[in-house]
């Protein structure tokens, strides 16, 4: 059937519909109610006092009466039962109410009921007409009510309706199962038919919670079977690029490297070893907590490329990060006679073309940069290893894309920003994932405080005896310039004050809109010591390493996200001194604030923090963007559904693994919408 065949439809209707994103029946299906009013819970009148929920009350139409005047009016009814009497109230619509009220009829009445005057009364209850009063036993218990809007209410789609709508599609179409039979049975849920009845005419809520999870399996599923496909794919495309330890790893660990590898970094290296020498395309995450030295994971891992006779590309979200990166290669990699170049934007020409004329003739052995790095302008003599650093900026398609580039490089990713499971599953479903959470052995855990504008002379003080010991500090702030419409002090504001506060001690100005070669030259102040206090919004965030600074105050500390803060404190505690990090909150601190400050200064483990951080503001927030490959789902939650969501890899991957093109009988129905599922996303997997 179509949409036009629907009963009591009306252009306006049909309009309506499609202006909610409705065009098919189908759609009307997938259209569930967003809550259900449960009238089973039947009341007495006169105990209706103190029962703050909704609830059913069953009486005889007493009286009924128009009063009030203009925008007033509104309709009165008394009803009455055996104990007491209620009084239903209707402002909106009564000309249309007073017509499902006559005297001496009985009536079921939900709603809310709130004492007022001499009468318990309820405003706009639900009506439903009775015969008797024993039929109010009879009711449906549970009503669906569906998410409404300006077009149903002016087109007057009700919830009637749009039952009716539903009822009529389900008797008239056949609803085919696309879940495989063992999947059905393995976790008890109902054919799909079956659950399409029970979430819009559910029986009681036990049912109708069995079909929502029916449905959010069905969302999970058909995403992980889609990144097994796009990983099983990319496995049977060989990168005919095998790799392992030679000279320049050997020498870097064994002599450069000023340090010992923890655990966590001699398994991830050990991981990528044998991803390398597989035959196949690596496609690993390095995860880490801020400070964990995935950096140096990520050099062994370009210096087995090199070994085999290979480039190597690191590319970072910002110029400033990626600047970082080349200072630590150079810093590492200058002892062994490796060749690197920097890819900015701010380059001269002729510069420019000097470093792709040395990437693309292989003069160059690693090239560090931004995505620029990944122009049609760029071309590589021979690419082996592509290392990608803060991950979660980049989404699947754009990592599709990079292992297009040259004769199918190995990818590996990093991520400073610890993801839970939840969310790793997800968007990182066609990635290998290694941690790397012990941080480097001589680490002084950072101590984290929470101070009151009262106590910022005190701070002050501190900072002053801290500096003339020799130590750093960072001032961070949200906002660049004053802001009209948030109570915020900016960085600008706070700069001068403190310039006036302390006159004997050198402080600069770090933001976001400065020029790249302005921010590269205060951050090279400061990591050289020459300026003591850095005053600065979020830019520092990553990709800033200076060991000396062992002090960070972050004003306004409520207005960012607990990893956020987290990333933040990370660019201290660098060296082996304590370090400590000061929260000062605004004079309005609500409770999710307080409990952000709360747990920073309770714990240093980012994925503990990360939890917490996903669980207060959701997944989308807490990536930040749609560029972070997060996919829509929605009925199901990430963070709610994780169990429903493991279980649906596991069988999404078993599948793909037993049967990877659908082709057996008992994957048919799955194959034929898997399919065109695959298809209109193809963009989103980087795909087609």
């Amino acid at each position: 059937m179509k949409l036009i065949d629907l009963h009591n439809l009306s252009q306006k209707r049909l309009k309506a519909l499609q202006a909610s994103g409705i065009h098919h029946p189908q759609d009307l299906l997938y259209f569930f109610p967003r809550r259900y009013i449960d009238k089973s819970n039947i009341q007495p009148i006169r105990y209706l006092a103190g029962i703050t929920d909704p609830v059913t009350v069953v009486g005889k139409v007493v009286a009924k009466d128009i009063t009030g005047y203009g925008n007033k009016k509104r309709l009165e009814v008394i009803i009455q039962d055996k104990t007491a009497s209620l009084k239903a109230v209707y402002f909106k619509g009564w000309k249309y109410f007073i017509n499902q009220f006559q005297k001496g009829s009985w009536v079921a009445l939900y709603g809310t009921a709130k004492k007022y005057g001499r009468y318990m009364s309820m405003a706009h209850p639900e009506i439903d007409q009775l015969g008797k009063p024993e039929e109010a036993g009879k009711l449906d218990s549970l009503i669906p009510i569906y998410p409404s809007n300006k077009n149903f209410s002016k087109a007057y789609i009700s919830n009637k309706l749009i039952e009716e709508w539903v009822s009529q599609i389900l008797s008239a179409e056949k609803i085919e199962e696309f879940l495989p039979e063992q999947i059905l049975k393995k976790h008890k849920f109902p054919d799909r038919e079956t659950a399409f009845r029970l979430i819009h005419n559910p029986p009681d809520r036990k049912k109708a919670n069995a079909a929502l999870e029916r449905f959010k399996f069905e969302e999970f599923f058909l995403f992980e079977l889609s990144m097994a496909k796009v990983k099983q794919e990319r496995f049977e495309r060989s990168a005919g690029i095998m790799m392992e330890p030679g000279n320049f790893t050997k020498s870097f660990f064994n002599d450069v490297l000023p340090f010992k590898l923890t655990h966590g970094q001699k398994t991830s290296l050990s991981d990528i070893k044998t991803d390398l020498k597989s035959g196949y395309q690596m496609n690993r995450l390095i995860q880490g907590d801020v400070g964990a030295g995935k950096t140096v994971v990520a050099i062994g891992a370009m210096l087995m490329a090199l070994d085999s006779g290979h480039q190597a590309a690191l590319m970072a979200p910002t110029e400033i990060l990626a600047e970082q990166h080349y200072q630590t290669i150079k810093e590492y990699l200058e002892p062994l006679g490796i060749r690197y170049r920097l890819i900015t934007g701010g380059q001269s020409a002729k510069l420019r073309q000097d470093i792709l004329t040395d990437i693309e003739g292989g003069n160059c052995q690693i090239a560090v940069g931004t995505h620029a790095i990944f122009q049609e302008t760029v071309k590589f003599n021979k690419l082996g290893l592509v290392v990608i650093d803060e991950q979660h900026r980049f989404g699947v398609k754009q990592r599709n894309e990079i292992l297009l580039k040259g004769d199918h490089p190995h990818l590996l990713v990093m991520s400073a920003t610890p993801i839970p499971r939840s969310l790793a599953m997800t968007i990182y479903s066609d990635l290998d994932i290694s941690v790397v959470k012990d941080l480097p052995a001589g680490r002084v855990p950072v101590k984290t405080a929470v101070r009151s504008d009262k106590e910022r002379e005190n701070v002050y003080k501190f900072i002053e005896e801290s500096v003339k010991n020799g130590d750093q500090v960072y001032v961070i702030f949200p906002l660049i310039e004053e802001s009209e419409v948030m109570d915020l002090k900016d960085a600008t504001m706070g700069f001068e004050k403190l310039k006036r506060r302390f006159p004997e001690i050198s402080i600069e100005l770090l933001h976001g809109w400065m020029k790249s070669e302005e921010k590269e030259a205060v951050m090279k102040r400061f990591v050289e010591d020459k300026t003591k206090i850095l005053v600065s919004t979020t830019v520092i965030e990553v990709g800033v390493d200076v060991p000396n600074a062992s002090i960070m105050i972050i004003e306004h500390a409520e207005r960012f996200g607990l990893s956020q803060l987290h990333q933040l404190r990370g660019r201290i505690g660098r060296g082996n001194k304590q370090s400590y990090c000061i929260l000062m909150p605004g004079q309005k601190l609500s409770r999710t604030g307080r409990y952000r400050l709360k747990k920073l200064v309770e714990t240093s483990d980012g994925f503990e923090i990360a939890e917490a951080d996903l669980k207060l503001r959701g997944p989308g927030d807490f990536l930040g963007t749609k560029q972070s490959g997060l996919p829509d789902f929605n009925y199901a939650d990430i963070i709610e559904d994780r169990m429903l969501l493991e279980q649906a890899k596991n069988d999404a991957w078993q599948i793909i693994k037993t049967d990877p093109e659908l082709s057996s009988a008992e994957h048919e129905n799955l194959k034929n919408t898997f399919e065109p599922y695959f298809k209109e996303k193809a963009e989103f997997f980087g795909v087609g």
